[in-house]
């Protein structure tokens, strides 16, 4: 078994949701989610095909995100794994619906950090086995970092 790591290429002003589904009836529902959760959003998704013809399937409605999205997916690689970009709206938006998706097995993670996929291949193909999103804890917050937390979620909405 080889492990390597994948750089994720993610565009400026985005986030990415990276996850495990099962079929290829994925593309169209997390589309669904997507374009159901948060009507501004712009995204482009791909998933790696794991039998049969083993393409990387894709939708979305910004063609760039399209693209990056599946030259994520053709450099992870790893059977069923889902990469989805998107701009003007966060993560947390959509994770309730997506895993509620019956054929999403999981979800690695949703950031717009670095990552970095872990993936191992074997003779029969890829998996994802986890990954490293941004970097590792500086410190403990301060009562100040507390007070700018706190203004900040006030700031974009998210508590009253």
């Amino acid at each position: 078994m080889k492990l390597q790591t994948v750089a994720v290429k993610i565009p400026e002003d985005c986030n990415v949701i990276i996850g495990q589904s099962h079929f290829i009836k994925t593309v169209e529902d997390l589309h669904e989610v997507m374009i159901q959760q948060v009507a501004q959003v712009k995204f482009g998704l791909a998933f790696c095909e794991a039998s049969g013809e083993c393409l990387v399937r894709h939708s979305g409605n910004d063609e760039y995100l399209q693209s990056i999205a599946q030259k994520n997916a053709l450099e992870l690689g790893a059977g069923h794994c889902f990469i989805i970009l998107l701009k003007n709206a966060y993560p947390m938006n959509f994770l309730n619906t997506i895993r509620q998706v019956p054929e999403v097995c999981t979800i690695h993670c949703a950031t717009a950090n670095p990552v970095e996929v872990i993936v191992a291949e074997t003779e029969q193909g890829r998996g994802i086995i986890g990954v490293i999103d941004g970097f590792a804890p500086k410190g403990v917050e301060s009562s100040q970092d507390m007070m700018e937390r706190k203004d900040f979620l006030r700031q974009i909405g998210y508590k009253l």
